[in-house]
């Protein structure tokens, strides 16, 4: 016996988007194709069986799509259709300018996802034949099926805010690039200075003391009270204004007998001393563009909202918007949620039901802002930390700790959904599940 089910959230939403996208993929408008690269492009018209009609490639950046489209009009227009639509992989930055031009010529451009593409030449003869027209092809077939998506188009401060964190993920990877590689060479020229604090790399006075020198008979040279002294001058340029006296001494102890490879010592140290050089210059950059980003946040009148969510910073909820964009643009919490790969990945059928993860599949680096926010949340929030201890140690199906702080990452994404689009003061009451009371709205 059959039982006839209602169309589910999911499937209405699928359905308004293949609508949306059918509205600009007209059937009496052919496809232009464009597989971009460097110098060259390679630009196909097809109809909507994914026949080609015209194919020419162009030299010269992307800029080149005027030339494109005034190609493209008349070959559609001889084979009977009324225009053309455009579409294309979102390669880098390159995607821009096609939009650009396009939509000032009236034409709309929709995008295909790589991975489709990738998949689809295996598809086309079973070979992963690789060849620019044979790509641009394909995107065109993608484009005819609907499995493309309409860009989303960055303005005013929300495209600010998504440069400047791209440029705030640089510097971290700068950072912690610098720090390591510090922390490598003293392990080999200088290894006793790493035992005179519980967290050295951690600790001011000692980044303050080996910015002065990384070199043990430098420092054993100016004798302890003038090693100290120039601690101390040093101080203000790092943010700091007290020595610990402690950890110099040991510093100064540990110069006397440095230990390492000595035939490396010196080149090593001088080297390390480029190191710190390179992690103070990050640091400083890094600190510039989280200033700018709490200032665009300030301007967007988000910094007291976001702040509201206990445990989460300014540029903790920054570094995630500046991600996505503005996330009204997004249906609701749990497409944002998905766009992020944290979304839980269905793995069953009939009798069979699997264990269940997230899916992965999404913007990598909302993922990773989403993880990060959540350590410092969970320190300080304890709604999120009972939720996490109801997590790891209820009876049935307990989590480990890392699929724990998954599942409040994604909740954390979900209440700054709300508290962003509805500009509503995070409850709580409610993020506990104890009421389902709205807060007030914000003036």
């Amino acid at each position: 016996m059959s039982h006839v089910r209602a169309l589910t959230r999911g499937d209405r939403r699928r359905n308004e988007r293949l609508t949306r996208l059918r509205s600009i993929v007209r059937r009496e408008f052919a496809v232009v194709a464009v597989d971009l690269a460097l110098a060259k492009q390679a630009a196909v018209v097809a109809d909507h069986d994914s026949r080609v009609l015209g194919r020419r490639m162009f030299s010269g950046d992307a800029w080149v799509i005027d030339d494109i489209l005034d190609w493209a009009g008349p070959v559609a227009a001889k084979a009977g259709f009324a225009g053309v639509v455009l579409g294309c992989e979102p390669t880098g930055h390159r995607w821009k300018p096609l939009l650009d031009r396009a939509r000032a010529r009236g034409v709309e451009l929709v995008c295909v996802n790589p991975m489709l593409v990738h998949r689809g030449r295996e598809e086309e003869d079973f070979t992963r034949d690789r060849s620019d027209f044979k790509d641009a092809t394909i995107i065109a077939k993608r484009v005819t099926e609907l499995r493309c998506y309409v860009p989303y188009v960055l303005e005013g401060h929300w495209c600010r805010l998504r440069h400047l964190g791209a440029r705030r993920a640089d510097q971290l990877v700068a950072a912690g690039s610098a720090r390591q590689r510090l922390r490598d060479l003293l392990e080999c020229a200088w290894p006793a200075v790493l035992s005179t604090a519980s967290k050295p790399l951690d600790t001011l006075t000692w980044r303050v003391a080996m910015a002065v020198s990384t070199d043990p008979a430098r420092i054993m040279a100016m004798g302890f009270d003038a090693f100290a002294a120039a601690v101390r001058d040093e101080l203000p340029r790092w943010g700091g204004s007290r020595r610990n006296l402690r950890i110099l001494r040991a510093i100064f102890d540990a110069a006397r007998t440095p230990g390492g490879v000595a035939t490396e010592q010196a080149a090593a140290c001088e080297r390390a001393a480029y190191a710190l050089d390179d992690w103070h210059h990050a640091l400083g950059q890094l600190a510039d563009v989280e200033a700018r980003m709490i200032e665009v946040l300030d301007t967007l009148e988000l910094s007291t909202l976001v702040t509201t969510i206990t445990g989460l910073s300014v540029v903790g909820a920054a570094a995630i918007l500046a991600e996505t964009g503005d996330p009204a643009r997004f249906d609701c919490a749990r497409t944002w949620v998905k766009h992020a790969g944290l979304c839980p990945r269905a793995n069953e059928s009939g009798n069979f039901h699997g264990i269940t993860t997230v899916s992965r599949r999404g913007r990598p680096g909302l993922r990773t802002a989403a993880w990060r926010a959540i350590w410092g949340a969970l320190t300080h929030n304890p709604v999120y930390t009972a939720r996490y201890t109801h997590l790891t140690t209820r009876e049935t199906n307990p989590l480990r700790p890392g699929q724990a702080r998954t599942a409040l990452a994604a909740a954390l994404l979900r209440q700054l959904f709300v508290v962003v689009t509805r500009r509503v003061a995070w409850d709580p009451a409610v993020a506990a599940g104890t009421t389902k009371e709205v807060a007030p709205q914000a003036a």
